[in-house]
């Protein structure tokens, strides 16, 4: 693609390696585009959707006058694989901080866990974790949790469309989840595990599908990097 292409605007699939922000992803294909593809110093450039630095997968970013866009890809339906552990809890819900708090899981089996899916689906309310980047009186969340601040935070509706439980060998559980925009898996993680009168935490997470995107036929940043070819 030439750097009339970019600005004209592309969606380009990237599959966002893990400890990567998405900020990160964008800032590494905005200045290769700049320094290789030359184009100039102010085009335009974003991501539909943020993915944690705990997380891998699609990443939708938009160049030029497809950034008018983003909005409208945000709203699409999200897929998720990943893992949660049972019979432990973390503050972030993830493996961002250590366990808080363990507790006995000799009366979960595979039934009490496929039942406990079905709660889950349809229209939910939700809280986010407190270590999310959301604000509250203008202060980031997760701000406020390292500052050992207590927070109330207010619950919100999402959706989950589909909740499949695709393997068991606990005290691990991998899924897959197709909901809509704002679901946190993190806040479903800790979720899940507190409706069988347990714990649970998020372990693993990838994105796999936006809307018709598919992480399938998404390139890894390093990989698109390289390929660009400079300009002569």
């Amino acid at each position: 693609m030439t750097a009339e292409d970019f600005l004209n605007g592309q969606v380009l699939l990237i599959d966002k390696p893990l400890h990567f922000t998405s900020f990160q992803a964008v800032n590494k294909i905005k200045y290769a585009l700049i320094n290789k593809a030359g184009l100039p110093k102010k085009f335009k450039i974003g991501h539909a959707g943020t993915l944690d630095p705990l997380a891998s997968g699609l990443l939708l970013i938009c160049t030029g006058k497809f950034t008018k866009n983003i909005s409208e890809l945000q709203g699409q339906v999200k897929e998720y694989t990943g893992t949660f552990y049972i019979g432990a809890t973390t503050p972030s819900y993830d493996l961002e901080t250590e366990v808080d708090q363990t507790f006995d899981t000799s009366d979960i089996d595979d039934s009490l866990i496929h039942e406990t899916v079905k709660q889950f689906l349809g229209e939910i309310d939700q809280k986010p974790p407190i270590f999310s980047a959301i604000k509250k009186d203008g202060v980031r969340l997760y701000e406020h949790a390292r500052a050992g601040e207590i927070i109330e935070i207010a619950s919100r509706k999402t959706t989950i469309h589909e909740f499949e439980i695709t393997r068991i060998a606990l005290p691990e559980v991998d899924f897959r989840v197709v909901c809509s925009k704002g679901t946190y898996i993190r806040s479903l993680a800790y979720d899940f595990g507190k409706a069988m009168n347990s714990g649970s935490h998020l372990t693993v997470l990838r994105r796999t599908k936006i809307g018709d995107y598919n992480v399938a036929d998404a390139i890894d940043v390093n990989d698109f990097v390289n390929t660009l070819i400079p300009k002569q």
